[in-house]
């Protein structure tokens, strides 16, 4: 892990801003896409989703593309090479992800 991540996760504020952040995921954020769904709101621009292979993604849900179908009309996906910190273990593969996208 680099110095600076080190430092991060030790700092009080930085671990307050992520449990802020999981909790907006299971309460704000996940009440809003459940009122999304109910009215048929779809993300209608192109969507890119990343995910690590060395991450739990597949284990745990499967198709990653599949569940974002059910949210986004035109969707593409790519397995990054890394861990769970992508941008910081692999950024060539997951830029060159980007690019792509925006290049459509």
């Amino acid at each position: 892990m680099p110095p600076e991540e080190r430092e991060a996760i030790y700092d009080p504020a930085t671990v307050h801003a992520m449990c802020c952040d999981y909790r907006a995921g299971l309460r704000g954020d996940r009440a809003a896409d459940d009122a999304d769904r109910a009215a048929g709101r779809r993300i209608a621009c192109p969507a890119l989703f990343a995910w690590s292979t060395r991450d739990d993604m597949v284990e745990l849900y499967g198709d990653p593309l599949a569940i974002w179908r059910e949210w986004a009309d035109d969707v593409q996906g790519v397995p990054i090479e890394s861990g769970h910190h992508m941008a910081e273990e692999n950024p060539q593969a997951l830029t060159t992800a980007l690019r792509a996208l925006l290049r459509r």
